[in-house]
């Protein structure tokens, strides 16, 4: 387990670097996070992650990546919903990554 601060407040993180508490999650939590892989994030990444949520209170479950894909180009059009744009975006792993910087557990099937 390691630990992460933010504003003064120490943030705890399972083995995959996934929030322990999802009620701690903050933008400020998910750009430190983003920063710990070497990410700045931009508006693009912001995009992704706020409809990461959406998914999660939708459906209680981090999207797998090709469910992603799916909603991404549900709610975005095809232009945005591709792992040609989401992979550069989140590192090769967008499903993973996406949902660790939204601040919910890592996709059920993500190794």
């Amino acid at each position: 387990m390691s630990k992460l601060l933010v504003d003064g407040k120490l943030i705890c993180l399972d083995q995959d670097d996934c929030l322990l508490n999802l009620s701690d999650w903050t933008p400020e939590v998910a750009a430190a996070l983003a920063l710990k892989e070497g990410i700045v994030l931009t508006q693009a990444h912001w995009e992704i992650i706020q409809l990461v949520r959406q998914f999660y209170q939708q459906f209680e479950l981090a999207p797998a990546n090709r469910a992603l894909v799916k909603y991404i180009a549900q709610e975005l059009g095809p232009e945005k919903g591709n792992s040609l744009y989401l992979n550069p975006l989140f590192a090769g792993k967008p499903a993973k990554l996406a949902a660790r910087l939204a601040g919910l557990p890592k996709p059920a099937n993500c190794f």
